[in-house]
């Protein structure tokens, strides 16, 4: 089951929720494991920061922040994911919005997957499986 929470006070293309799920779906089959409960959180910087000092002890603002309660071959997990950063980063990239989120999300569900990005190595396969899942949506649903 994946649920989605907007904690985010300004308004931002939202992509639909059934389209989300159905992808994230299939990324977990096609490797191997099944889904539990994902929750997708969206939020703001300061809120975001906040939960990184808490909880990571990190001082920086970031995309995404993963919590992994996975059992087993079960997916479960919170995927706190800023808006804010996501259109500084689309800007930045220059990619658009949509796009940006997507690929956010699937990295956080990548790492669920047991995918990590500290070392250099890991981060080109990371962005391999992002760019591989990416692709899938894209090319199947234009109206993204």
């Amino acid at each position: 089951m994946i649920k989605f929470y907007n904690f985010y006070e300004k308004e931002f293309e939202q992509i639909d929720g059934k389209l989300i799920t159905t992808w994230l779906k299939s990324v977990v089959k096609n490797e191997n494991k099944s889904i539990g409960k994902i929750s997708v959180i969206y939020v703001d910087d300061n809120y975001l920061l906040d939960i990184n000092i808490k909880y990571l002890k990190h001082n920086y603002f970031t995309d995404i922040i993963t919590f992994n309660y996975n059992q087993g071959l079960n997916i479960s997990g919170d995927l706190y994911i800023s808006i804010d950063t996501i259109k500084s980063n689309a800007e930045f990239y220059d990619t658009n919005f949509k796009n940006e989120l997507l690929r956010v999300i699937v990295h956080g569900v990548l790492h669920l997957l047991g995918y990590n990005d500290c070392e250099e190595s890991e981060k080109i396969v990371m962005r391999e499986r992002e760019d591989f899942y990416l692709n899938r949506i894209l090319n199947d649903r234009a109206e993204i």
